[in-house]
């Protein structure tokens, strides 16, 4: 019962209805578009099977999800026993299931290239992150519904603060996976992901809520804070003003140093006491430089340690899920999204005075959306036909849509659900 559905226009709506599958049939029973009260119900009972019957058709998702994402998970660890083309048709049998869920439940993918402008411009994020690609086989994004909001930038070392407007995903969905250990290129890679707790060849899922446009890079594993310009300048000024002197003074004593090294050592007959003096001012001298030294590493490994505070908050506080534990949600979440958009093609086809085109069904609902909940959707329209078609529910004429009436498909879809529970399905799953 899966089916694809075409790239939603580019015209910066979503997909994804944010509204409780409840609210809108409650919105559709109230605005009286029914015969009878007998038809309302009947409508009611229509909308609870149909929920029914795609909680089942989604068991069976989770269930596939779950099979194909065992040999990947970190908490499994069986990776090293596959060799590479099992591992590559796993890992495509993983990502093909991974697509459909996400792709149902109106979630869209980012490319590499809208994260790398997005995060030049760095809204809402105070710090430079660096996250290098090359560290995995594949790093993939999604996201799900957006809006805007406002942040305040502080310039001029906190002299001046302004506020800028940014987009914010609200929902995004992360996929990293891991090389397999014949694909580290040295023995530092393996290393580096034994220090992260990371297995080679596992697949990593993170689910995150309210993500600015601008710190995805932040969620990337690997994600290390980079000092900024601003934070070089404040850490550099210092370091050249009180260094320099040091410098200039070490500068001009450091050959009598050597002189007097070369006393003891042998090298040199006599040394005079004026020039002891003026070694132990230079030795006093690089002493100093070194812990000035010392000092600003300290402030410079200070300021990181701020800096890698703040993008471990940021990511920390937004994080809703992981790796297997998404599975459910990402189910629930489809399964949602998809009975909404069946329950608004139906009512919609129903209720009408002449039967509509795919266009005038797909405008009218959205017009609907707006008026009733101030929404502004693309709605998946092809998505929603499909499904009715498959569930025996639709009849095209032409460019015209027709649905069974609602005895005609209450009856049907108790065949369906019958179906469902024969033992010739069953053993067939089985």
């Amino acid at each position: 019962m899966t089916m694809a559905r075409p790239n939603p226009p580019n015209d910066g709506f979503d997909q994804f209805i944010p509204i409780r599958k409840s609210d809108i049939l409650a919105a559709l029973l109230k605005q009286g578009a029914f015969e009878s009260d007998d038809e309302r119900d009947k409508f009611g009972r229509f909308c609870d099977m149909l929920a029914a019957i795609a909680h089942y058709h989604y068991f069976e998702t989770l269930e596939r999800l779950r099979g194909d994402y065992y040999y990947f998970s970190p908490e499994v660890a069986p990776h090293a026993a596959f060799d590479r083309d099992a591992h590559d048709r796993a890992y495509a049998d993983l990502t093909r299931s991974l697509e459909e869920v996400l792709e149902e439940a109106n979630f869209t993918e980012i490319p590499h290239a809208d994260i790398r402008e997005a995060h030049r411009r760095r809204s809402g994020l105070r710090v430079r992150i660096a996250a290098p690609l090359d560290d995995f086989r594949e790093v993939r994004f999604w996201r799900r519904g957006r809006h805007t909001e406002t942040f305040e930038l502080s310039r001029w070392f906190g002299l001046s603060r302004s506020e800028i407007e940014a987009e914010v995903y609200d929902d995004v969905v992360l996929m990293v996976a891991v090389k397999a250990a014949g694909e580290l290129g040295s023995r530092s890679e393996l290393r580096k992901l034994t220090r992260r707790k990371t297995i080679p060849g596992s697949v990593l899922f993170k689910y995150f809520r309210n993500i600015p446009a601008s710190a995805l890079n932040a969620l990337f594993p690997n994600a290390r804070v980079v000092m900024s310009s601003k934070d070089r300048l404040a850490l550099g000024v210092p370091a050249i003003a009180g260094g320099v002197p040091i410098l200039l003074k070490v500068y001009a004593t450091i050959t009598v140093l050597f002189l007097v090294i070369g006393f003891y050592l042998g090298e040199n007959p006599t040394v005079e006491q004026k020039d002891m003096a003026t070694a132990l001012a230079a030795l006093g001298g690089l002493v100093a430089l070194g812990g000035f030294i010392v000092q600003q590493w300290i402030r410079y490994q200070a300021r990181s340690l701020r800096h890698q505070i703040e993008l471990n908050d940021n990511v920390y506080f937004r994080n809703i899920n992981n790796n297997a534990g998404i599975f459910d949600y990402l189910i629930g979440t489809a399964e949602d999204q998809q009975s909404k958009e069946v329950f608004l093609a139906y009512h919609f086809l129903h209720t009408a005075a002449a039967p509509p085109t795919a266009a005038e069904l797909d405008a009218r609902i959205e017009a609907w959306l707006q008026e009733s909940f101030g929404l502004k959707v693309r709605f998946a329209v092809t998505a929603a036909l499909d499904k009715l078609q498959r569930l025996g529910l639709l009849r095209r004429e032409g460019e015209r849509l027709f649905v069974s009436p609602l005895d005609g498909a209450l009856a049907q879809l108790q065949a369906v659900w019958v179906k469902f529970l024969t033992p010739e399905r069953q053993s067939a799953d089985g």
